[in-house]
C-alpha cells in the first residue's frame, strides 16, 4: 500500500526522526509526534527547517524528528542567540526552538528575554515539566510555590511564568497547551511556524520519573483535573480556503502574516487575544483559581520582525557576491567623514 503524501509529495516518515531514548510516557514525547503531524500536514520542506535546542531532556527532542532537517544543539541556555545568528543569516530558514523550563527561565532567562524584546522569527517551544529530570528531579523555575518533589520537598520559591514573562516583553505570539491534548497543540505549532516573529507555546509536559505524582502541579492527573482552555483553536493553511459554519458571534477569525488563518471558537467568556492585558488578567486570575489557562493567549500580527526592522537582506548572506557586502570608495568616505 502506497503511503499518503502531504502536498510537496512527501509522506509522514518523512518528518520522523531517530527512536527516542526518552523515557516511556514522558510528555516530550507526545509533543514530537504532534511536531511531526503539524509539519507534515503544514508540508514543510525539511531542508528550510532548523532544528535548534540547548541542553535538558527537552532538547533531545528535536533529534526524534525530520532527520533531513538542519539541527545545531548548542550549550545550556544559549539556544536564543544562535537561533538569533542563524534567522539572520538565512532568512529562508524556518527556525524552531525547543528547549526546556530550566533551559529558559533559569541559565537561559536573559537569552529568552532578548529574544522576545527583538522579535526574532523563531518558534521558540518549551517543553515544560517544572523539574530537572536529567540531574534526579531538583525543583526549576517554573515549580509551583506549594508543589511537592518525589520525595516530598515542598516547594517555597515563586514560579518564573514563561507566558507572563513574554507577554510582559511584548512577545508577539504567546500561547499555552499541554502535551495530552493533540487537538490543541497541532494547531498552535502550525499557527506559531506561520507567525512571523518570536511565538513562544509554553506546552506542559509531565516528566513520568520525577514529577508524575500526587503533590506535583505539573503531573498528567494535576493538568487534567485543572485545565480550563479560553477557545478552541483551528488552523487553516495559506493554501486552503477558508469555510466557518459557526453561529454568528461564536468564532474569532485571525489572518497571520502568510495568508494562513487562526479560528478561535468560544468556549466561555469572550477572550481577545489581541489584548495584551487582559491575556495578563487571564493568566493571573487562572493562577488564583489554581487552573491551567491553556490556548492562544496573545498574538500581534502587527509587529515586524527583527530582521525586517533591521532591513537584512531576504537573500541568504552565504549568496550574496563581494560587490554587495563590501562598501564602494565612496559609501566608505562617507561613513569615515562621519567621525572625523
Amino acid at each position: 500500500m502506497s503511503a499518503t503524501l502531504n502536498r510537496i509529495g512527501l509522506p509522514r516518515d518523512a518528518y520522523k526522526g531517530a527512536a527516542t531514548t526518552l523515557c516511556a510516557g514522558c510528555g516530550h514525547n507526545s509533543i514530537t509526534n504532534h511536531l511531526i503531524k503539524a509539519l507534515y500536514e503544514l508540508g514543510i520542506e525539511p531542508h528550510r527547517l532548523a532544528k535548534m535546542s540547548g541542553i535538558g531532556c527537552s532538547s533531545k527532542t528535536p533529534a526524534y524528528f525530520v532527520e533531513a532537517a538542519h539541527g545545531f544543539n548548542g550549550v545550556h541556555g544559549r539556544m536564543p542567540a544562535l537561533t538569533t545568528g542563524a534567522q539572520l543569516a538565512n532568512r529562508q530558514l524556518i527556525m524552531l526552538g525547543v528547549s526546556g523550563d530550566g533551559d529558559t527561565a533559569s541559565i537561559g532567562l536573559g537569552q529568552f528575554m532578548h529574544m522576545i524584546r527583538r522579535n526574532i522569527d523563531c518558534t521558540y517551544i518549551i517543553e515544560d515539566n517544572g523539574t530537572y529530570g536529567l540531574t534526579k528531579g531538583q525543583f526549576s523555575a517554573t515549580a509551583d510555590l506549594g508543589s511537592v518533589q518525589k520525595k516530598g520537598a515542598v516547594n517555597t520559591f515563586q514560579p518564573i511564568d514563561p507566558c507572563a514573562v513574554a507577554l510582559t516583553l511584548g512577545c508577539s505570539f504567546v500561547a499555552r497547551s499541554f502535551s495530552g491534548d493533540g487537538k490543541q497543540v497541532v494547531p498552535l505549532i502550525k499557527a506559531a511556524i506561520a507567525h512571523r516573529g518570536t511565538a513562544v507555546l509554553d506546552i506542559i509536559s509531565p516528566c513520568v520519573t520525577f514529577n508524575d505524582h500526587d503533590g506535583s502541579t505539573k503531573s498528567y492527573s494535576w493538568v487534567k483535573d485543572h485545565e480550563e482552555s479560553i477557545a478552541d483553536v483551528s488552523f487553516i493553511p495559506f493554501y486552503e480556503e477558508v469555510h466557518v459554519d459557526y453561529e454568528p458571534g461564536t468564532i474569532r477569525d485571525v489572518e497571520l502574516h502568510d495568508g494562513s488563518h487562526i479560528l478561535l471558537k468560544k468556549l466561555g467568556e469572550d477572550h481577545d487575544p489581541s489584548d495584551r492585558r487582559g491575556a495578563m488578567h487571564v493568566l493571573e486570575e487562572g493562577r488564583s483559581a489554581g487552573h491551567l489557562v491553556t490556548g492562544l493567549l496573545y498574538l500581534d500580527t502587527t509587529m515586524e520582525d527583527f530582521a525586517t526592522t533591521e532591513h537584512i537582506p531576504e537573500r541568504p548572506l552565504k549568496d550574496l557576491g563581494e560587490d554587495e557586502l563590501r562598501l564602494t570608495p565612496d559609501q566608505f568616505a562617507s561613513f569615515i567623514s562621519e567621525f572625523a
